[in-house]
């Protein structure tokens, strides 16, 4: 995600020329045939296009809002994971004791007990993370330009660097080969949580109501799991994506040929003027469809997604250093003003 930092004109340039080119060409065709070649006929009265420009904006409207809702709520539920996870932390440090045990278990294995429920805390985030960075067919990610803009100024870690090598620093080698064994590797992981938990309990290292406050952690990690997956895998609806993208087509190609007659009252020569003025405004239609692309899937690895492997880092350091480790990460920093 953008870290605070306002778009440059030359960005917005960059990333939208393709779409600049094509206007400018579609102009510069439709001009040269009226004014070169006498194709009159290919004029069109303004009005009817400025009512098809009319409905496009709203629809373009439409979409942009529901595109950030779905951004939004997808930034609300991994805040949600931040707070809950150093939550997590907490109660298990101050839970997991020898007040109710029926064997006392020595200082450091204690901590050993509090380390691996921390740690594998840390594995369900890398796993979720990594699922949440898997291309879907409807992702904008797939285009070609978005591609080329990531791999010239950003990184995607998750892209980078295979999940079995951010879970082996996390999980014991069992625990390791049966996750990579399963589908859904996330939902795996809670559920080793639970049996631990379970262990705990039947140890007598914690007592009922403190097992029954960490489960309810653990289901709400569940739940933010389920808002993310929600967002991730049921798309915009394509009814609404598809013909929007339609009538905006439709209205960039009808442009140029609406204003040849409106600049040409002005003047022999001013006829050109239709060439960069329809240029411009099928560049603010197009780019204000192709916001609303790039946000409204907020995990699929763009400069605009919620920043959630710098959330994940936040949380590793704070879960870190509440277990007193010695070895903490750095927390992760905008390249080029992008925090993936």
């Amino acid at each position: 995600m953008h870290s605070g930092r306002n778009y440059s004109l030359k960005e917005a340039l960059l990333w939208t020329r393709r779409d600049i080119y094509y206007h400018l060409l579609l102009a510069t065709i439709a001009t040269v045939l009226y004014n070169w070649f006498g194709c009159g006929w290919m004029a069109i009265p303004w009005l009817p296009i400025a009512l098809i420009g009319t409905a496009v904006a709203f629809l373009i409207g439409f979409k942009n809002n529901a595109s950030y809702d779905r951004t939004w709520e997808a930034r609300k539920a991994w805040g949600a994971i931040v707070n809950d996870s150093r939550s997590w932390g907490i109660q298990v440090k101050d839970f997991v004791n020898n007040k109710h045990a029926a064997q006392h278990l020595s200082k450091n294995e204690l901590r050993e007990e509090h380390r691996q429920l921390v740690h594998r805390h840390l594995a369900w985030l890398a796993a979720l993370r990594y699922q949440l960075r898997e291309p879907r067919a409807w992702e904008g990610m797939s285009q070609v330009h978005n591609i080329e803009y990531r791999d010239k100024v950003f990184k995607v870690q998750e892209l980078e660097t295979p999940l079995e090598t951010e879970l082996a620093k996390l999980l014991n080698p069992d625990e390791l080969a049966y996750v990579l064994s399963k589908k859904n590797r996330a939902t795996q992981i809670i559920g080793l949580q639970s049996a631990h938990l379970q262990k705990l309990l039947d140890r007598g290292l914690i007592e009922d109501f403190r097992h029954m406050e960490l489960s309810k952690m653990l289901s709400a990690f569940y739940n933010h799991q389920g808002v993310s997956e929600r967002i991730k895998n049921f798309p915009y609806p394509r009814q609404f994506a598809t013909i929007n993208l339609y009538f905006v087509h439709l209205f960039v190609i009808l442009v140029p040929f609406g204003m040849l007659r409106e600049f040409e009252e002005l003047g022999a020569n001013f006829v050109w003027l239709t060439i960069p003025f329809s240029a411009l405004v099928s560049w603010v239609f197009t780019t204000m469809e192709r916001i609303g692309d790039s946000t409204e899937n907020p995990f699929e690895g763009s400069a605009n997604d919620v920043p959630i492997t710098a959330l994940s880092r936040t949380i590793e350091i704070d879960l870190r250093e509440m277990l007193d480790e010695t070895e903490i990460p750095e927390a992760l920093k905008p390249v080029n003003d992008i925090l993936m």
